[in-house]
């Protein structure tokens, strides 16, 4: 196959642009760090969604009408930034609402008050974990699919490891299949690695900085992706 001689370089390109700081990698660290590595998967399989999405959007050449029309750069970017800052305030409720319950539970001098701050705080567990997985996937696609730099990237990148001759859209898919292939394994492999230390991560006072850091991250996150031009 022609294919064969560009999977090197395309290989390598895809770690690289893995391994880059991101919406993608925010959400999987924090995921994997609080929620553990099962519940991590559904977010790793809904970002690879929304990219082979975008691989495929990119091949029909919807991508490229997106990337040119300032408009839809526009709306989409927008829709991205909202996107990352609810899930970052999202992340800062869950540790304002976890200090005040353990804070509360310190603070009583009744029987079984230690006991409420730890149900009210497992209730906090319960509601961020509302909707199950499938509620993780949404959140891993609409974040990839609401990334207006994706559409630009797609557009770029693909084109490069299409030999001359092929055709594009079906080439494409096949090496966007390679690509979420190979991300899916780093992701949850990540994600395996920092689940391992999760006792350590959801002890009440780590679990809440750690959710107003990764809350800080992703609203920085969601304000760049405001602010990013054409």
């Amino acid at each position: 196959m022609d294919l064969l001689p560009v999977l090197p370089a395309f290989f390598l390109a895809v770690l690289l642009i893995s391994a880059s700081p991101g919406p993608a990698m925010a959400l999987i660290l924090r995921r994997a760090a609080l929620r553990g590595f099962r519940r991590t998967v559904p977010v790793v399989l809904g970002l690879e969604a929304g990219l082979y999405v975008w691989a495929m959007l990119a091949a029909a050449g919807v991508a490229a009408l997106v990337a040119a029309s300032e408009v839809a750069f526009v709306v989409l970017r927008v829709v991205g930034a909202v996107v990352l800052i609810v899930l970052g305030v999202r992340a800062w409720r869950a540790a304002w609402v976890s200090r005040r319950a353990t804070g509360a539970a310190a603070g009583s001098v009744e029987p079984g008050a230690v006991e409420s701050g730890s149900v009210a705080a497992a209730s906090v567990e319960v509601g961020a974990e509302a909707g199950g997985g499938w509620r993780a996937f949404g959140e891993g696609v609409a974040v990839q699919l609401a990334n207006p730099k994706a559409a630009v990237f797609m557009v770029a990148f693909f084109p490069q490891f299409v030999p001359a001759g092929h055709p594009v859209f079906s080439t494409t898919a096949v090496l966007a299949a390679l690509q979420v292939a190979l991300e899916t394994g780093l992701y949850l492999s990540l994600a395996a690695s920092v689940a391992s230390a999760g006792g350590w991560f959801r002890r009440p006072v780590i679990r809440r900085r750690l959710e107003a850091v990764s809350g800080t991250v992703l609203v920085g996150l969601g304000l760049r992706v405001a602010a990013v031009s054409h």
